[in-house]
Formats: structure tokens, sequence, C-alpha cells
């Protein structure tokens, strides 16, 4: 009977699939008002930039995407990586996101779709309806 319902709670996780979301938020203290995005050519995911620069400016902070090459000084950077899975279609699967300043990194999300979503039709949500609620986390004194 164990290994029925063991089982059972186990194709249950799988089937629905479920969406992990860890993020340690900006602090207050930090006012940030303008970030640099470090372009990431390697993110498969087109619209994930477009949906990361509406997120920080709906929270009042304005953005300058720049090459991952540039001189970053004294700004706060934004870097970020999105993978993207496969399953008649692609949709966005992992991302994170990571806030630094001087080098030392200030705060960080991330956003994990356990089992690649498995048959639930939560994967294919939009990036924007994945991420949004991802970047109101991180950015919640904002």
């Amino acid at each position: 009977m164990k290994h029925t319902v063991l089982f059972l709670a186990t194709l249950t996780l799988y089937l629905s699939g479920c969406t992990a979301v860890n993020v340690q938020p900006v602090s207050p203290k930090n006012r940030i008002t303008h970030v640099l995005i470090r372009e990431n050519p390697r993110v498969p995911v087109t619209d994930f930039l477009d949906v990361l620069v509406e997120g920080f400016e709906r929270h009042g902070i304005s953005t300058k995407i720049v090459p991952e090459s540039a001189d970053f000084g004294n700004a706060y950077v934004v870097t970020y990586v999105a993978f993207q899975r496969w399953d008649l279609g692609t949709y966005l699967a992992d991302a994170t996101i990571g806030i630094q300043m001087n080098g030392r990194r200030i705060a960080s999300a991330e956003y994990h779709l356990r089992n690649g979503g498995g048959l639930s039709m939560m994967k294919w949500q939009s990036t924007k309806a994945k991420i949004d609620p991802v970047l109101d986390k991180l950015l919640k004194d904002y």
C-alpha cells in the first residue's frame, strides 16, 4: 500500500509539473534607479530580454542594454540566462536573473519548471506570464 501511494504521488507530480521559484530580493537600501542589462546572445528565448526590460521599467527602474564586453564601472548590472525545452514547440523551462554591483551579487532570482512541465498546460504560458511574477518578487520594494 505504501508503495502504491508513493508511486501515485510521484506520478501526479510528474504529470502536473511544478514550478520552483527561488528569489533573493533587492534590498531597499540599494536604491536602484537604473540598471545596465548585460546582453546574453546565447539565450534562445527570443522575448526574454524584452520581458526583463519591461519588468524593471514597470518597477520604476530605467534600463540600458549593453554588450557582454562593456565596461560597467559603478553601475548595477543585470545578468541573465534562460533555457527552453521542446514539446511540440518551444517554451521557457529555466531562467536565472542576477543583479550585481561592483562584481558582488546583491540579488538573484531563479525560475525552474520541474520535470519539464510534465503534461501540465502551464508550461505553454508566455515568457511574460512566467517571468513577471519572478521580477515582482525580485523587485518587491520598488
